[in-house]
């Protein structure tokens, strides 16, 4: 059990430690009950004293004033009348009395009535005092006042007696009040400070938790909202409207986190953009490999015909009609390499962004009548049909040249991939405001892994790349920029038939 009591004082002792709400109502609360409990300790201890001194202050005083308006009365009467009104207002006894000790005025005043055993006892009082005051002569002498509480006691009560020389009439001028018992005014007010006490304790825990709140709620707002930014978290604002310096902390701190996270998106952005560009290097280093793999591979086969043969003819091993068809393949390959460069330069010009378009407007289906003329020949030797499901006179605003190149190489992967006796189809859709223009053969369908990849450098579905099929593998990545480059959309499909490859234009 006492184990159990420890192990709750901790915990609780550990909570206040770290909670400000609850030091705030301690420190507050304890403050105020200390501030309470020792004024009334000071009370206790020194009210006696400080009222004893203000009442001899007081009496002395006013017995001063006295002396002053009674050296300016010379009238009997009015005398009388200022002696009346001292001592009602001081609720004190006056009696003047001369340099030989008698009394020249004591209390009684016309008809009222008065007490003969108090004036008596204050007349012994004074008399009393004044044989026992050695320095009666250095009083009346300096003119200096004394302020005395005596022995005797008048009702059970002590008295303050005040002794203050009148030089200008020889005389001197007693006061004569009474003294409350200092302990029972004390112990009434001591009284009333207990309940006084307990209202203001529970009075003082009400306002130190008001307090408390006032101060600490914002606070703790503040400490939640930095503990977010401190996650990286800045979608929580802190709401606190004070319009103090707590105010002032959240609005600074809700712009701290304003500036973080917009700064924060920022880095995100630009460490993203980095992200793309490394990757793009990655990408274009790859390329770049394979582009010269390919590239070796692609001209390694023509040089080495050409190397053979030339040697051939070098050392006169052919002769008549073999040496003439050994030439032709000399100069067939020498053609092919010069294509495959002039291809290569053509994509170059092209991925490097340096290739600015000569737009103009003119009819879609000219350009494909006219890049068809120069295939019909090809065509017809393989004995393909061709088909044209074009609308006429449709007008667009594209690179004449840089399109006859599309269209050149669909034309010419089309009659590569159709089989002899099989059919290509030229289309003009319309479609709105677009035009979709198509070159649909018919064949054997791309692989479906392969479909995405057929717009890339060198790509062949061809994997043992079969000299027969002919082509550079390039056409197509050519096609690719150029579409790109005019902002048209592209691709290919398969289709029942065969293959179609597409792309869509704006109408003019």
């Amino acid at each position: 059990m006492k184990k159990g009591n420890i192990l709750w004082e901790n915990k609780f002792l550990l909570k206040i430690r770290k909670n400000i709400t609850w030091k705030l109502f301690i420190i507050t609360a304890l403050v105020f009950i200390i501030f309470i409990s020792g004024t009334l300790v000071f009370q206790s201890l020194f009210f006696g004293k400080f009222y004893i001194n203000k009442k001899e202050k007081n009496i002395q005083s006013e017995t001063q004033k006295f002396k002053t308006m009674y050296n300016k009365t010379k009238d009997e009467n009015e005398v009388v009348e200022i002696i009346r009104n001292f001592e009602e207002n001081n609720n004190a006894k006056l009696v003047i009395m001369n340099r030989e000790g008698k009394i020249k005025f004591i209390t009684k005043l016309d008809n009222e009535s008065y007490d003969a055993a108090r004036i008596k006892i204050i007349n012994d009082i004074i008399v009393e005092w004044v044989r026992n005051f050695n320095s009666l002569d250095d009083m009346i002498k300096y003119n200096k006042s004394v302020t005395v509480i005596t022995d005797r006691e008048i009702h059970g009560r002590k008295n303050i007696l005040t002794a203050v020389p009148d030089n200008k009439r020889e005389e001197i001028i007693f006061a004569v009040t009474s003294l409350q018992p200092v302990d029972e005014a004390s112990s009434v007010i001591r009284e009333f400070y207990i309940y006084f006490y307990i209202g203001a304790v529970i009075l003082i825990l009400l306002l130190s938790l008001i307090y408390t709140n006032m101060v600490s709620k914002p606070l703790v707002k503040l400490n939640n909202t930095a503990k977010k930014m401190a996650s990286l978290d800045f979608s929580e604002k802190c709401d606190v409207k004070n319009e103090d310096e707590i105010g002032n902390l959240a609005d600074t701190l809700n712009f701290l986190s304003y500036n973080l996270d917009k700064a924060l998106t920022s880095l995100k952005k630009a460490n993203l953009k980095l992200e793309k560009d490394i990757e793009r290097e990655r990408k274009i280093e790859k390329v770049r490999k394979e582009f010269v793999a390919s590239i070796s591979h692609e001209l390694k086969t023509p040089i080495n015909l050409i190397e053979g043969y030339a040697e051939g003819l070098k050392d006169n091993i052919f002769e008549g009609d073999e040496k003439d068809s050994y030439i032709d393949v000399i100069i067939d390959e020498s053609n092919k390499m010069a294509n495959l460069v002039s291809d290569m330069l053509k994509l170059s010009h092209l991925e490097s962004g340096i290739i600015k378009l000569d737009r103009e407007i003119f009819f879609m289906d000219e350009l494909i009548t006219y890049v068809f003329k120069k295939f019909s020949k090809v065509i017809k030797d393989k004995n393909i049909k061709v088909d044209f499901k074009m609308i006429k006179r449709v007008k667009v605003y594209a690179d004449w040249d840089k399109m006859e190149q599309v269209m050149d190489n669909f034309i010419t992967n089309a009659i590569k991939n159709t089989e002899k006796g099989g059919n290509i189809i030229f289309a003009i859709a319309d479609r709105k405001d677009k035009i979709i223009v198509s070159v649909e053969n018919t064949g054997k369908n791309i692989p479906v892994e392969d479909i995405t990849k057929i717009w890339n450098n060198f790509y062949k579905i061809d994997k043992s790349r079969n000299r027969k099929l002919g082509g550079t593998g390039i056409g197509l990545a050519i096609v690719k920029n150029i579409l790109e480059l005019h902002g048209f959309e592209y691709g290919v499909k398969n289709t029942e038939r065969g293959v179609i490859f597409y792309f869509i234009m704006d109408k003019v």
